[in-house]
């Protein structure tokens, strides 16, 4: 049976592809091929772009209150097809549903970030800068950016980090799907355009890294917005800071808690085993090592295997299941092959979900909660991100060794403490690498209107996603000095001139 191909969306409209590379698109709790997805020719990735291009004098002369009533009705939209929204995300990608409708909420929040544009977008002024002139501060929007979209949040990422704030201050943008899970930005461009959003504001393709490089190199796109690994980012940021673009590339993790000695076990493990074990551990936040301190440590790690023994892994649209599939076959190798990795480091294995099988899902790409115990400094599994249901036990001596531990890591996107300790977890905040923090709190992502900020070599940037940062990533600052004069000062034949010097 033929197998359904993909169009893209270009100009508020589909469009098929006339490219002959296509990618099968599977359902990761079965790994039945469900559709196929285009790879777009250059020439349809420049299309996209001139779409947006030519959409921005119009977008951006629309009064800022006009698209923010647009994106209520986008906010308004989400909330109406949140089910079928859930559904497709947990097909595409794997995540569980409440999961799944997690990550279509964290897209509707962004959206509710964007409807404040009238306020955020404002900008300064001062009467009598120097006497008799007075400045004025303006944001305006740049023009097209585009998002360049990974595989593990089909919903949030292009339609809650990127979009809605890009499109809300005046820009136009072009978004490069993730070419395994793009069904979800498909139907959430079609939700915009529904909406009132014109014709070329938004634009969604598929496309290889080859296309992506004409994105970066392309005059007409003035900023970029990415999230993925490390390597491609830094990658992505070189090329596209050269052409003089403005970027931020948002990176992988290794996020770590530590967990002292007076915490509460069975509380703590519960919390680590929800941030650890959730969206089957593809996410950049997911808590993926514990430094522990030795006196409970023995104590620790049984209660976490005592409670993820009992996680129900299962397919994503079932309700009831608690860990669904990793999202496609060749990164599902990758995680069995970094497990098999830690175990001829020399850690110990105390659960093994390599063999995991759910009945009636015999070829779906389920990976059971593992964890590895005595992971020290010398072993890859504790240092590098394995993105998938993998935790790694180091334990320490005390406060100051497991805040040392934590910090040798070269990523800083997340970090942790567990503890009854005001001054250790006040410490902690002060000293820990990681730009989001938490106190007994094992996902430490705060709400959008605070930005999403990693640190080290999770990010590369000066603007981070969200909040007050995603602002003044997607607008320029317009300084504008006025001077009026009497009859009197117009007669004058010497004119003074301001140096901006008071």
């Amino acid at each position: 049976m033929a197998v359904e191909k993909l169009k893209y969306f270009v100009n508020g409209e589909y469009r098929e592809s006339k490219t002959e590379k296509w990618t099968d698109l599977h359902n990761p709790s079965t790994g039945e091929v469900t559709m196929q997805a285009p790879c777009c020719t250059e020439e349809e990735v420049l299309e996209a772009i001139a779409a947006a291009k030519a959409a921005f004098p119009g977008w951006s002369g629309t009064p800022a209150i006009k698209r923010a009533q647009i994106l209520y009705k986008i906010r308004d939209l989400i909330i109406e097809h949140m089910d079928e929204l859930t559904l497709l995300v947990a097909q595409e990608n794997g995540k569980v549903w409440a999961e799944a409708e997690g990550d279509v909420l964290k897209a509707k929040e962004g959206t509710e970030l964007a409807t404040q544009v009238p306020s955020l977008m404002m900008g300064e002024s001062v009467m009598d800068a120097s006497r008799g002139y007075d400045t004025v501060k303006y944001r305006e929007p740049l023009g097209v950016f585009a998002g360049i979209v990974p595989v593990n949040f089909p919903a949030m990422i292009p339609f809650g980090w990127m979009a809605p704030v890009c499109i809300a201050t005046g820009n136009t943008m072009v978004l490069k799907a993730a070419t395994l899970t793009p069904r979800t930005a498909l139907r959430l461009a079609e939700l915009y355009k529904e909406a009132g959003v014109p014709d070329g504001v938004i634009n969604v393709v598929t496309c290889s890294r080859n296309e992506i490089n004409t994105i970066l190199d392309c005059p007409d796109v003035k900023g970029i917005t990415f999230v993925g690994s490390t390597p491609v980012g830094k990658k992505i940021y070189e090329r596209a800071a050269a052409a003089g673009k403005r970027v931020q590339c948002l990176c992988q993790a290794k996020n770590h808690a530590l967990v002292l000695a007076d915490t509460p076990i069975e509380r703590t493990a519960a919390g680590v085993m929800n941030s650890a074990f959730g969206c089957a551990g593809q996410r950049c936040m997911a808590l993926s090592a514990c430094v522990v301190e030795e006196s409970i440590a023995d104590a620790f790690v049984a209660e976490l295997k005592k409670q993820a023994m009992k996680i129900k892994v299962g397919p994503a649209w079932d309700k009831t299941s608690k860990l669904g599939p990793i999202t496609y076959e060749k990164h599902y190798k990758e995680v069995l092959a970094d497990i098999d990795k830690g175990v001829a480091e020399g850690a110990e294995l105390v659960l093994d979900g390599r063999n995991c099988v759910v009945e009636g899902y015999e070829n779906g790409y389920f990976v059971g909660p593992t964890i590895f115990d005595h992971v020290t400094a010398d072993m890859t599994i504790g240092d590098e991100e394995v993105f998938g249901p993998v935790l790694c036990i180091k334990r320490c001596r005390d406060f100051k060794e497991g805040l040392a531990i934590m910090n040798a890591n070269p990523y800083a996107n997340g970090s942790v403490i567990f503890t009854q300790n005001g001054y250790y977890a006040r410490e902690f905040v002060r000293h820990t690498d990681g730009g989001m923090v938490g106190v007994n709190v094992g996902i430490p992502v705060p709400i959008g209107f605070f930005p999403f900020a990693g640190h080290k070599q999770s990010f590369f940037g000066d603007l981070h996603c969200l909040g007050k940062d995603a602002y003044r990533f997607f607008t320029e600052s317009k300084c504008v000095t006025t001077r009026w004069f009497d009859e009197e000062e117009m007669k004058k034949t010497e004119v003074s001139t301001w140096d901006g010097t008071i």
